[in-house]
Protein backbone atom coordinates (compact mmCIF):
# COMPACT_ATOMS: atom_id res chain seq x y z
CA UNK A 1 0.00 0.00 0.00
CA UNK A 2 1.15 3.10 -0.96
CA UNK A 3 2.83 5.42 1.91
CA UNK A 4 0.51 8.50 1.70
CA UNK A 5 -2.77 6.25 1.11
CA UNK A 6 -4.67 4.88 4.79
CA UNK A 7 -6.10 1.20 5.82
CA UNK A 8 -9.89 1.48 5.24
CA UNK A 9 -11.50 1.80 8.35
CA UNK A 10 -8.15 3.79 9.93
CA UNK A 11 -8.23 7.74 11.38
CA UNK A 12 -5.60 10.24 10.27
CA UNK A 13 -3.32 10.70 13.13
CA UNK A 14 -4.92 13.06 16.16
CA UNK A 15 -2.37 15.38 16.02
CA UNK A 16 -3.06 16.27 12.34
CA UNK A 17 -6.43 16.87 13.06
CA UNK A 18 -5.48 18.98 15.90
CA UNK A 19 -3.44 21.12 13.12
CA UNK A 20 -6.40 21.32 11.11
CA UNK A 21 -8.72 22.60 13.58
CA UNK A 22 -6.47 24.74 15.22
CA UNK A 23 -5.85 26.40 11.10
CA UNK A 24 -9.71 26.69 10.85
CA UNK A 25 -10.89 28.28 13.71
CA UNK A 26 -8.08 31.03 13.19
CA UNK A 27 -9.49 31.65 9.62
CA UNK A 28 -12.84 31.83 11.25
CA UNK A 29 -11.62 34.23 14.15
CA UNK A 30 -9.83 36.45 11.39
CA UNK A 31 -12.60 36.52 9.22
CA UNK A 32 -15.36 37.37 12.69
CA UNK A 33 -12.95 40.71 13.37
CA UNK A 34 -12.56 41.31 9.75
CA UNK A 35 -16.80 41.24 9.50
CA UNK A 36 -17.02 43.05 13.00
CA UNK A 37 -18.44 40.16 14.20
CA UNK A 38 -15.70 40.40 17.62
CA UNK A 39 -15.61 44.47 17.76
CA UNK A 40 -16.50 45.56 21.23
CA UNK A 41 -19.71 47.89 21.11
CA UNK A 42 -19.36 51.51 20.26
CA UNK A 43 -21.73 53.37 23.24
CA UNK A 44 -21.87 57.18 22.32
CA UNK A 45 -21.81 59.24 25.41
CA UNK A 46 -24.99 61.47 25.78
CA UNK A 47 -25.27 64.86 24.22
CA UNK A 48 -25.73 68.05 26.15
CA UNK A 49 -29.13 67.73 25.18
CA UNK A 50 -30.08 64.26 26.12
CA UNK A 51 -28.56 65.28 29.62
CA UNK A 52 -30.48 68.67 29.95
CA UNK A 53 -33.37 66.30 29.04
CA UNK A 54 -32.25 63.49 31.86
CA UNK A 55 -32.26 66.31 34.63
CA UNK A 56 -35.46 67.77 33.61
CA UNK A 57 -37.04 64.40 34.07
CA UNK A 58 -35.33 64.31 37.38
CA UNK A 59 -36.46 67.82 38.21
CA UNK A 60 -40.50 67.13 36.85
CA UNK A 61 -39.97 64.21 40.18
CA UNK A 62 -38.33 66.57 42.48
CA UNK A 63 -41.23 69.27 42.33
CA UNK A 64 -44.38 67.58 43.11
CA UNK A 65 -41.90 65.92 46.18
CA UNK A 66 -40.68 69.34 47.29
CA UNK A 67 -44.20 70.83 47.41
CA UNK A 68 -45.30 67.62 48.98
CA UNK A 69 -42.75 68.31 51.39
CA UNK A 70 -43.58 71.89 51.92
CA UNK A 71 -47.25 71.01 52.91
CA UNK A 72 -46.64 68.18 55.27
CA UNK A 73 -44.09 70.42 57.22
CA UNK A 74 -47.11 73.40 57.12
CA UNK A 75 -49.34 70.71 58.63
CA UNK A 76 -47.02 69.55 60.79
CA UNK A 77 -46.47 73.07 62.43
CA UNK A 78 -49.84 73.58 63.16
CA UNK A 79 -50.39 70.66 64.38
CA UNK A 80 -47.75 70.99 66.88
CA UNK A 81 -48.76 74.14 68.21
CA UNK A 82 -52.25 72.88 68.57
CA UNK A 83 -50.65 70.10 70.70
CA UNK A 84 -48.58 72.60 73.15
CA UNK A 85 -51.74 74.65 73.34
CA UNK A 86 -53.49 71.23 74.65
CA UNK A 87 -50.56 70.00 76.64
CA UNK A 88 -50.99 73.77 78.80
CA UNK A 89 -54.62 73.11 78.67
CA UNK A 90 -54.29 69.74 80.41
CA UNK A 91 -51.71 70.56 83.00
CA UNK A 92 -53.80 72.78 85.35
CA UNK A 93 -56.75 70.12 85.14
CA UNK A 94 -54.78 67.39 85.84
CA UNK A 95 -53.34 69.70 88.99
CA UNK A 96 -57.25 70.38 89.65
CA UNK A 97 -58.62 66.77 89.68
CA UNK A 98 -55.39 65.13 91.60
CA UNK A 99 -56.12 67.77 94.54
CA UNK A 100 -60.32 67.11 94.10
CA UNK A 101 -59.42 63.07 94.33
CA UNK A 102 -56.92 64.23 97.46
CA UNK A 103 -59.76 66.36 99.44
CA UNK A 104 -62.23 63.39 98.94
CA UNK A 105 -60.23 60.62 100.14
CA UNK A 106 -58.77 62.82 102.76
CA UNK A 107 -62.29 63.40 104.12
CA UNK A 108 -63.56 59.68 103.75
CA UNK A 109 -59.75 58.23 105.88
CA UNK A 110 -60.38 60.57 108.00
CA UNK A 111 -64.13 59.90 109.13
CA UNK A 112 -63.10 56.48 109.01
CA UNK A 113 -59.35 55.92 111.04
CA UNK A 114 -60.78 58.55 113.83
CA UNK A 115 -64.02 59.40 113.48
CA UNK A 116 -65.18 62.98 112.23
CA UNK A 117 -62.95 66.02 112.69
CA UNK A 118 -63.99 68.98 115.07
CA UNK A 119 -65.30 70.98 111.96
CA UNK A 120 -67.58 67.76 110.82
CA UNK A 121 -68.21 66.67 114.30
CA UNK A 122 -69.53 69.93 115.11
CA UNK A 123 -71.94 69.80 111.94
CA UNK A 124 -72.83 66.67 112.69
CA UNK A 125 -73.93 66.97 116.07
CA UNK A 126 -75.80 70.75 114.48
CA UNK A 127 -77.77 68.04 112.55
CA UNK A 128 -78.16 65.85 115.64
CA UNK A 129 -78.01 62.68 113.74
CA UNK A 130 -80.17 60.05 115.04
CA UNK A 131 -77.85 56.82 113.50
CA UNK A 132 -74.73 56.17 112.02
CA UNK A 133 -76.50 56.00 108.84
CA UNK A 134 -77.44 59.46 108.96
CA UNK A 135 -73.92 60.59 110.01
CA UNK A 136 -72.54 58.39 106.59
CA UNK A 137 -75.27 60.81 104.73
CA UNK A 138 -74.34 63.81 105.61
CA UNK A 139 -70.87 63.08 105.32
CA UNK A 140 -71.49 61.96 101.66
CA UNK A 141 -73.53 65.33 101.08
CA UNK A 142 -70.20 66.92 102.63
CA UNK A 143 -68.60 65.17 99.67
CA UNK A 144 -70.88 65.80 97.09
CA UNK A 145 -69.51 68.97 95.61
CA UNK A 146 -65.84 67.77 95.94
CA UNK A 147 -66.85 64.72 94.15
CA UNK A 148 -69.04 66.73 91.65
CA UNK A 149 -65.93 69.08 91.09
CA UNK A 150 -63.82 66.55 90.50
CA UNK A 151 -66.29 64.40 87.93
CA UNK A 152 -65.92 68.10 85.71
CA UNK A 153 -62.69 68.48 86.01
CA UNK A 154 -61.89 64.67 84.67
CA UNK A 155 -64.50 65.17 81.82
CA UNK A 156 -62.64 68.13 80.21
CA UNK A 157 -59.28 66.66 80.89
CA UNK A 158 -60.54 63.51 79.39
CA UNK A 159 -61.35 65.39 76.21
CA UNK A 160 -58.65 67.43 76.15
CA UNK A 161 -56.33 64.07 76.71
CA UNK A 162 -58.05 62.36 73.63
CA UNK A 163 -58.01 65.19 71.64
CA UNK A 164 -54.20 65.40 72.03
CA UNK A 165 -53.78 61.32 71.38
CA UNK A 166 -54.97 61.95 67.99
CA UNK A 167 -53.14 65.18 67.33
CA UNK A 168 -49.76 62.58 68.74
CA UNK A 169 -50.92 60.37 66.22
CA UNK A 170 -50.80 62.18 63.62
CA UNK A 171 -47.86 64.06 64.53
CA UNK A 172 -45.75 60.92 64.32
CA UNK A 173 -47.23 59.61 61.00
CA UNK A 174 -46.72 63.07 59.48
CA UNK A 175 -43.34 63.72 60.41
CA UNK A 176 -42.72 59.96 59.29
CA UNK A 177 -44.00 61.20 55.96
CA UNK A 178 -41.50 64.05 56.00
CA UNK A 179 -38.60 62.21 56.89
CA UNK A 180 -39.71 60.13 53.93
CA UNK A 181 -40.28 62.71 51.63
CA UNK A 182 -36.78 64.32 52.43
CA UNK A 183 -35.04 61.14 51.68
CA UNK A 184 -36.36 61.12 48.41
CA UNK A 185 -35.87 64.67 48.16
CA UNK A 186 -31.95 64.07 48.91
CA UNK A 187 -32.11 61.08 46.24
CA UNK A 188 -33.33 63.20 43.49
CA UNK A 189 -30.98 65.85 44.24
CA UNK A 190 -28.53 63.72 44.13
CA UNK A 191 -29.23 62.02 40.92
CA UNK A 192 -29.32 65.52 39.35
CA UNK A 193 -26.25 66.50 40.91
CA UNK A 194 -24.71 63.66 39.14
CA UNK A 195 -26.23 64.15 35.66
CA UNK A 196 -24.73 67.77 35.56
CA UNK A 197 -21.28 66.39 37.03
CA UNK A 198 -21.56 64.35 33.14
CA UNK A 199 -22.11 67.12 31.50
CA UNK A 200 -19.15 67.96 28.82
CA UNK A 201 -16.46 70.38 30.24
CA UNK A 202 -17.55 72.61 27.88
CA UNK A 203 -20.37 73.17 29.06
CA UNK A 204 -21.49 75.70 31.73
CA UNK A 205 -24.59 75.63 34.01
CA UNK A 206 -25.24 78.66 36.08
CA UNK A 207 -28.85 79.59 38.25
CA UNK A 208 -28.63 82.94 36.60
CA UNK A 209 -28.05 82.23 32.54
CA UNK A 210 -29.31 79.70 30.72
CA UNK A 211 -27.18 76.27 29.74
CA UNK A 212 -24.40 77.66 28.09
CA UNK A 213 -22.36 74.86 25.78
CA UNK A 214 -18.88 75.40 23.59
CA UNK A 215 -16.73 77.31 26.23
CA UNK A 216 -12.98 77.18 24.90
CA UNK A 217 -11.04 77.98 28.32
CA UNK A 218 -11.06 77.79 31.91
CA UNK A 219 -10.93 81.40 31.89
CA UNK A 220 -13.78 82.01 29.97
CA UNK A 221 -15.56 79.44 32.13
CA UNK A 222 -14.80 81.25 35.32
CA UNK A 223 -15.72 84.57 33.63
CA UNK A 224 -18.96 83.52 32.81
CA UNK A 225 -20.11 81.81 35.94
CA UNK A 226 -18.75 85.29 37.74
CA UNK A 227 -21.05 87.16 35.36
CA UNK A 228 -24.00 84.97 35.65
CA UNK A 229 -23.64 85.48 39.17
CA UNK A 230 -24.04 88.78 39.09
CA UNK A 231 -27.89 89.23 37.52
CA UNK A 232 -30.53 91.24 39.53
CA UNK A 233 -27.13 93.41 41.17
CA UNK A 234 -28.00 97.15 40.13
CA UNK A 235 -26.86 98.97 37.30
CA UNK A 236 -24.19 102.28 38.67
CA UNK A 237 -21.91 103.79 36.05
CA UNK A 238 -18.83 103.82 37.69
CA UNK A 239 -18.81 100.53 39.47
CA UNK A 240 -16.88 97.44 39.21
CA UNK A 241 -18.43 95.73 42.17
CA UNK A 242 -19.14 93.28 43.95
CA UNK A 243 -22.57 94.74 44.34
CA UNK A 244 -23.39 96.85 41.63
CA UNK A 245 -22.06 97.73 37.93
CA UNK A 246 -21.41 99.26 34.53
CA UNK A 247 -20.92 97.76 31.63
CA UNK A 248 -16.81 97.35 31.39
CA UNK A 249 -16.86 97.33 35.42
CA UNK A 250 -18.94 93.79 34.69
CA UNK A 251 -16.62 92.79 32.28
CA UNK A 252 -13.76 93.68 34.34
CA UNK A 253 -14.79 91.86 37.13
CA UNK A 254 -15.52 88.35 35.73
CA UNK A 255 -12.16 88.56 34.26
CA UNK A 256 -10.28 89.16 37.36
CA UNK A 257 -12.01 86.26 39.12
CA UNK A 258 -10.15 84.46 36.15
CA UNK A 259 -7.10 85.81 37.10
CA UNK A 260 -6.95 88.30 33.58
CA UNK A 261 -6.94 92.05 34.36
CA UNK A 262 -8.81 94.24 32.03
CA UNK A 263 -9.46 97.79 32.18
CA UNK A 264 -12.25 99.69 33.52
CA UNK A 265 -13.40 101.04 29.76
CA UNK A 266 -14.52 99.78 26.81
CA UNK A 267 -11.64 101.20 24.16
CA UNK A 268 -9.18 99.72 26.34
CA UNK A 269 -10.82 96.21 26.98
CA UNK A 270 -11.28 96.43 22.91
CA UNK A 271 -7.60 96.39 22.34
CA UNK A 272 -6.93 93.96 25.62
CA UNK A 273 -8.43 91.13 23.66
CA UNK A 274 -7.92 89.24 20.22
CA UNK A 275 -9.81 89.82 17.49
CA UNK A 276 -12.56 87.30 16.54
CA UNK A 277 -14.76 86.75 13.78
CA UNK A 278 -18.61 86.40 14.66
CA UNK A 279 -18.66 83.12 12.90
CA UNK A 280 -16.11 82.25 15.64
CA UNK A 281 -17.07 83.46 18.48
CA UNK A 282 -17.51 81.55 21.85
CA UNK A 283 -18.85 82.15 25.43
CA UNK A 284 -16.68 83.85 27.34
CA UNK A 285 -15.67 85.95 24.37
CA UNK A 286 -16.75 89.98 24.80
CA UNK A 287 -18.74 91.50 22.47
CA UNK A 288 -19.17 94.99 21.84
CA UNK A 289 -20.98 97.47 20.52
CA UNK A 290 -21.74 100.54 18.29
CA UNK A 291 -19.35 102.40 16.74
CA UNK A 292 -17.58 104.03 19.32
CA UNK A 293 -17.59 100.89 21.36
CA UNK A 294 -19.56 102.62 24.62
CA UNK A 295 -21.05 99.48 25.12
CA UNK A 296 -19.85 95.81 25.90
CA UNK A 297 -21.64 92.55 26.87
CA UNK A 298 -19.89 89.00 28.10
CA UNK A 299 -20.89 87.09 24.99
CA UNK A 300 -23.00 83.11 26.12
CA UNK A 301 -23.45 81.63 22.66
CA UNK A 302 -26.48 81.62 20.64
CA UNK A 303 -26.72 84.98 20.18
CA UNK A 304 -27.15 85.71 24.08
CA UNK A 305 -25.08 87.71 26.05
CA UNK A 306 -24.85 88.66 29.90
CA UNK A 307 -24.43 92.53 30.58
CA UNK A 308 -25.15 95.27 32.58
CA UNK A 309 -27.29 97.63 30.28
CA UNK A 310 -28.24 101.22 31.85
CA UNK A 311 -29.42 102.93 34.68
CA UNK A 312 -33.00 101.16 35.90
CA UNK A 313 -32.18 98.28 33.95
CA UNK A 314 -30.34 95.20 36.61
CA UNK A 315 -27.73 93.13 34.87
CA UNK A 316 -29.47 90.07 32.82
CA UNK A 317 -29.56 88.20 30.50
CA UNK A 318 -30.27 89.62 26.82
CA UNK A 319 -29.99 89.12 22.77
CA UNK A 320 -27.02 90.79 21.60
CA UNK A 321 -28.86 91.44 18.31
CA UNK A 322 -30.48 94.78 20.09
CA UNK A 323 -27.63 97.05 19.28
CA UNK A 324 -25.34 96.98 16.46
CA UNK A 325 -22.94 94.79 17.12
CA UNK A 326 -18.95 96.03 16.45
CA UNK A 327 -17.23 93.05 16.87
CA UNK A 328 -15.58 90.57 19.30
CA UNK A 329 -12.70 89.90 21.26
CA UNK A 330 -11.39 87.22 23.53
CA UNK A 331 -9.66 88.13 26.72
CA UNK A 332 -6.32 86.46 28.11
Amino acid sequence: MPPHRHAPGRSARPGGLRRVAHRLLTLVAAAAVGAGMLAAPAHAEPSVDEIEAAIDQKWEQLEPTIEQYNKVRAQLKVNRKKSEDLQKKIQPLALESELAMDRVGDLASRYYISGPSHDIGALLVSAKPDTLTEQLTLLDRLAAQERKQLEGVTRVRQKYDAEKQKLDTLIVSQTKQQNDLAAKKKQIDADIKKLEASLPVTTVKTEKCPTINGVVSDAARTAIRTACAQVGDPYVWGATGPNSFDCSGLTQYAYKAAGIHLTHFTGAQWNEGKAIPRSEARPGDLVFFFSDLHHVGLYLGNDKMVHAPRAGKPVNVSSINTMPVAGFRRPG
